[in-house]
């Protein structure tokens, strides 16, 4: 997976930050058990020493180095022992002395080789939720907040199910593929609809879901998608033109991109280039995506090229929102 690089670097400077702290804490520790006992000081001293006994003994030329070494492991378990019989008579733990590692997985590295390690994962999926909540204001956006109260339980002349029953649907729908992301049975959404009827409020719930499993998301407005596009092919300071290179890097190789308000961009030919780059790009690599917007499937035909259009509908799952507006309701009620 694919993490924002300023998502990583944070995370890594996070890591780095409780490293430093643990290393302090360590310090600390070491100074309070040497103060209370100064044999312990000295016992350390020796075990230091005896590293540099046994690699000696192992280079030395025309003797069996085995005996030699054993006798310095003999030594060095007596001293040990002698270390924590002193540390618990001090009242100090036995291992009071010893460097533990926050995470003794990957020794507060936050990889395992080239493989990242869960703690750092974690770290990025928190400071990825923060960057979405600047976005999207995340605060109270989660399933459980969601509410069906505002979604009119009579059908309408339109269709023959109800708001709310259709939105019951779309609410289960995106519960289970921000739960299940990657293995849910739909790889790509789009959510049509008018304004104000809760497509932006379960995206962001998605993004949550999906960023706290530890994948990377990435959400934008189709307006600033398509402007970062521009700016790669078009613009002439070389600064705003890598900015826009790894700004694009990330739209299409992240794990989940949402893509909000589909459809308020100017449709130039550029445009249409740039969402086919897009759309085709991700669905070629096997990434999952998600739309919304308050096009309906006709409008998305006629706006779009063919090829779009094609690739929309046949590989995004359509899940339509309909009803009153939720932002004037709640101004009513107010």
């Amino acid at each position: 997976m694919g993490y924002d690089s300023g998502v990583l670097r944070r995370a890594t400077a996070r890591l780095e930050q409780r490293r430093a702290a643990r290393q302090q804490e360590q310090e600390r520790r070491r100074a309070e058990v040497y103060a209370a006992c100064p044999r312990a000081a000295e016992i350390d001293r020796q075990l230091r020493r005896t590293i540099v006994d046994i690699i000696r003994s192992s280079l030395k030329d025309g003797r069996d180095p085995v005996p030699s070494i054993q006798v310095i492991r003999d030594r060095n378990l007596d001293l040990q022992r002698e270390r924590a019989d002193l540390l618990r008579a001090a009242g100090f733990p036995e291992d009071a002395l010893e460097e533990r590692p926050f995470c003794p997985q990957c020794g507060d590295t936050g990889w395992q080789g080239s493989r990242m390690c869960d703690c750092l994962r974690q770290l990025c999926a928190q400071e990825q939720i923060q960057a979405l909540s600047d976005l999207l204001n995340l605060g109270d956006q989660c399933f459980d907040s969601f509410s069906l109260d505002y979604y009119s339980s009579r059908p309408t002349d339109q269709y023959a199910v109800s708001p709310r029953e259709n939105m019951e649907l779309v609410y289960e729908v995106c519960l289970n593929y921000a739960q299940k992301f990657g293995r849910f049975y739909f790889d790509n959404l789009l959510l049509s609809g008018g304004t104000g009827l809760g497509k932006t409020f379960l995206s962001a719930c998605i993004a949550r879901v999906v960023a706290e499993n530890g994948h990377s998301v990435v959400y934008d407005t189709a307006g600033n998608i398509f402007a970062r596009f521009e700016a790669r092919k078009f613009s002439r300071d070389a600064e705003d033109s890598g900015q826009a290179r790894d700004e694009t890097r990330r739209y299409l190789s992240c794990d989940l991109l949402i893509v909000d308000d589909l459809g308020s961009e100017l449709t130039t030919p550029f445009v249409q280039s740039a969402l086919y780059e897009l759309v085709n790009t991700r669905l070629m690599e096997g990434r999952r995506t998600v739309i919304s917007t308050n096009l309906t499937p006709e409008d998305i035909r006629r706006r779009y090229t063919p090829q779009i259009a094609s690739r929309l509908e046949g590989e995004y799952h359509v899940l339509h929102f309909y009803g009153e507006d939720i932002r004037l309701l709640k101004k009513q009620r107010l």
